[in-house]
């Protein structure tokens, strides 16, 4: 795989190149209403009905956060408000990259057209596409396709608003389940995981492994 050239280099943004700390901005929200030997069981909740909101027809992401939110604290028996909604999607314009981000991407750059295919919004991106250190090719969100990750609409999207095949690119993602199996599943052959501890690794969707961005020019030859 080290000798692979892809047209593009495409990635998944929050979790892979952003510090998603949704699970942060949800502990900062409602310390005051959940057990602190709780919060990461409510917190894995709020991930995992999030994931299940996104599976469904599109709706704005303020939406999938709150809906989300509004299923963990019933769940749960806590309090919600649409200011604890508020709170928590305002948090995501703050999130920065992870420190090995900008360096690692500056490098890859310099060779090959970089993409985001993220779950985002068009007024929630451009708060963080400044922030990963290297200029973006293109930036596709889930409002412009229609579609959220893991679905295979989004990476239909982008393939044809690129023009190239899936043979083509270089996909790069922390996650499995949003990313990965779908990019497996369209016949992505070459996939990068970084390892963010996220996930555990699932070789059987044959991916090269790295540690953080900072391996991402190695294993384009660079």
């Amino acid at each position: 795989m080290a000798l692979f050239k892809p047209k593009f280099i495409t990635f998944d943004c929050y979790g892979t190149l952003i510090r998603f700390d949704m699970a942060g901005a949800a502990q900062r929200c409602f310390s005051d209403r959940v057990d602190p030997d709780a919060m990461h069981a409510f917190t894995t909740d709020f991930s995992s009905y999030r994931l299940d909101e996104v599976l469904g027809a599109w709706k704005p992401y303020y939406d999938v956060v709150s809906n989300a939110l509004q299923r963990t604290c019933k769940k749960w028996g806590v309090r919600w408000d649409k200011a604890d909604s508020d709170f928590i999607y305002t948090d995501c314009a703050s999130w920065g990259p992870h420190p090995d981000v900008p360096a690692g991407l500056a490098k890859v750059a310099k060779e090959f057209p970089l993409v985001l295919l993220t779950n985002s919004m068009k007024d929630l991106i451009p708060h963080h596409e400044p922030r990963l250190g290297a200029p973006i090719y293109m930036a596709i969100t889930a409002e412009e396709t229609g579609a959220y990750k893991p679905q295979m609409k989004g990476f239909e999207y982008m393939l044809d608003k690129l023009g190239c095949g899936p043979e083509e690119i270089l996909h790069v993602s922390s996650s499995f389940r949003y990313d990965l199996m779908t990019a497996h599943d369209l016949g992505i052959k070459n996939k990068v995981w970084v390892n963010r501890g996220h996930e555990p690794a699932n070789p059987y969707y044959q991916y090269t492994e790295i540690n953080d961005i900072g391996g991402l020019p190695g294993v384009v030859g660079l």
